[in-house]
């Protein structure tokens, strides 16, 4: 009967990736995968690959006749172990591409620990592979180079951010999965209890509550790696479950908070791609950038910034100006230095008109200032004048025009800004720049709910110096939460929270969040803070975000070892998945339920 320890006494002596010149004459012993075979007439080579690396091996029937003819039977991605001596590969042989490639090993025995299927697709090769593929067969995947350094950079960063925290005095505690639900953004996930009839528990979106109930308790500095759970509906590049680095810390200011996390998020750079970063990293506001880009999520790797141009335009009699401002609306502009032809300036307004906007219009610039577009006769001549005083554009370049309400205006040019710049080249490859924006808005109106919501968190403290705003004038309301904004793409937030009951109560009055509402979902949270509660913030990273964008990956699920699709399924083990009538029972829900009728009524 074959025996199962094919290892038996054997031991690794090296990983795939270690042998070099140094090492000619040792007798080593290597285990991994048939990356590729070769036979040239009659001796056999194969790239043998671990997660470290590649080393050559070579079977000739001169060394070991029955080693050689066991090798016959190896094929991509069977997964054996050798023992053999290192030598030189033969003079103009060696590959410079690979650490091992002054070297080969000159097998003397083989193992065969198991074989494998032919893979779905070629893993020696670097071929583009449909995600359905790369997810149902996410082992396969991850063997790959690429993946295998995803994981790894991401256990670096992790280590790396650990370690700083160590450090700088925090501790690390776990908070629970198995939470009370408290709906106010996404939607919960929801485990029904099976001691509890009909109560249910819910995976935590964020680990909010805990982590300021730790404030309260005087831990001071806490942190964790965590997993956040939401149940979002269908967006592209998210995920139901996602992982944080998450912190809070008790008597610091939001100076003392972005301080600290620029000095961490400097030292993972630097210690992961040899990167220094500016010091320190600008701050906006947040009116100060969505005046100039549109957006709270600016990215300051090329210029392209916009122009308020409504005053210049408030007598014109150009209609659709007029029209819109008296409306209550805005006009800003985009000068960029290129020229456009009329199919590319076609396709920009159907864009924007995607966007939302009415219609995009355009100037081109000519020499001597000339200008040329349809609009240009509605001008007059002090508007024209002072629109080429204000842009100040070079002959060659087009402005573009966008007259709507602030939202549709900013949104639009926020994204052309982004589109022209990848179209002319003007972002630089390998570039970061990190920003921190700050004095958001505390609340903003929801139309389709008629009350204003929190643009952060209910939880987030008002300005001192606004307070007496909140129920007076809402929208004039500052918070004192600071996003860090990387490459025009938000990796983390915070905020320095309510530490007071009497000002959270304020806050969910506003929020339209009655006291039995208030009391239902946060009683425990109200009730901690009239116990000596510090004044306290924290901040998340996304974490898979963060190492999606130092890697230059297109999308997370490139850097989580097994993350579910665009419609939250994982292809892997095929979940979600129905359950038996059994386990229905026993958690006392409804068997039986039909998914098209409940729909239909």
């Amino acid at each position: 009967m074959e025996t199962l320890d094919l290892l038996g006494q054997w031991k690794r002596t090296h990983h795939c990736n270690e042998l070099r010149a140094e090492h000619v004459g040792q007798e080593v012993t290597l285990m991994g995968w048939v990356l590729r075979r070769r036979d040239h007439g009659g001796v056999i080579f194969i790239d043998l690959r671990d997660r470290e690396g590649i080393t050559q091996v070579v079977f000739e029937p001169e060394i070991n006749p029955e080693t050689h003819a066991h090798a016959h039977k190896l094929r991509a991605e069977y997964c054996i172990a050798i023992k053999g001596r290192v030598r030189r590969r033969p003079e103009g042989m060696e590959n410079p591409k690979l650490p091992t490639g002054e070297i080969e090993v000159e097998a003397k025995e083989l193992r065969i620990l198991n074989a494998s299927k032919t893979p779905p697709w070629p893993l020696d090769e670097d071929v583009e592979v449909s995600e359905v593929h790369r997810l149902k067969y996410r082992y396969l995947d991850l063997r790959r180079p690429q993946m295998m350094e995803a994981l790894r950079f991401r256990h670096q960063v992790a280590r790396l951010a650990r370690n700083f925290l160590d450090e700088k005095g925090f501790v690390e505690v776990e908070t629970p999965f198995l939470t009370k639900s408290t709906p106010e953004g996404a939607r919960d996930y929801l485990v029904p209890s099976r001691l509890y009839p009909g109560k249910f528990y819910a995976l935590p979106q964020s680990p909010q509550l805990f982590k300021q109930i730790l404030m309260v308790a005087g831990v001071d500095r806490y942190y964790q790696i965590v997993r956040c759970f939401r149940d979002e509906d269908l967006r592209a590049d998210r995920q139901p479950e996602f992982t944080q680095l998450d912190l809070e810390m008790s008597f610091i200011t939001e100076q003392d908070i972005m301080e600290l996390l620029e000095e961490l998020v400097r030292l993972i750079f630097r210690e992961t791609l040899g990167i220094e970063l500016e010091k320190p990293f600008p701050v906006l506001s947040y009116h100060e950038a969505m005046d100039k880009y549109g957006t709270d999520r600016p990215d300051l790797r090329f210029g392209l910034e916009l122009v308020a141009l409504t005053d210049i335009f408030r007598e014109t009699k150009f209609k659709v100006f007029a029209q819109v401002i008296q409306k209550g609306g805005i006009i800003k502009g985009l000068c960029v230095p290129a020229d456009f032809s009329r199919k590319e300036l076609d396709d920009l307004t159907a864009l924007a008109n995607e966007l939302g906007a009415k219609g995009l219009a355009w100037i081109k610039v000519r020499e001597e200032n000339e200008l040329q577009s349809p609009i240009v006769k509605f001008f007059s001549k002090e508007e024209v004048a002072e629109l080429l005083n204000t842009l100040k554009p070079e002959p060659g370049s087009t402005i573009f025009f966008v007259a709507d309400q602030p939202s549709v205006v900013n949104e639009v040019l926020a994204e052309l800004r982004v589109e022209l710049a990848k179209r002319l080249g003007l972002i630089p490859e390998g570039v970061f720049k990190p920003c921190w924006v700050v004095d958001f808005p505390l609340v903003e109106w929801d139309e389709e709910e008629g009350r204003f919501v929190a643009m952060h968190h209910p939880f987030t403290s008002p300005k001192e110096e606004d307070l007496d705003l909140l129920e007076e004038n809402p929208p004039a309301v500052r918070s004192r939460a600071y996003d860090l904004v990387l490459n025009g793409i938000e990796v983390g937030g915070g905020s320095i929270r309510i530490h007071r009951s009497d000002i959270q109560q304020r806050v969910f009055k506003l929020l339209k969040i009655s006291p039995e509402e208030a009391q239902e979902k946060f009683g425990f949270l109200l009730e901690a803070l009239e116990y000596g509660a510090p004044p306290h913030g924290g901040f998340a990273f996304g974490f898979d975000r963060l190492v999606m964008l130092m890697l230059g990956r297109k999308s997370i699920r490139d850097v989580i070892a097994f993350p579910k699709t665009q419609r939250a399924q994982c292809l892997l083990t095929g979940a979600p998945a129905p359950v038996t009538m059994t386990q229905l029972t026993e958690l006392h829900l409804l068997p039986g339920w039909d998914l098209d009728k409940e729909k239909k009524k």
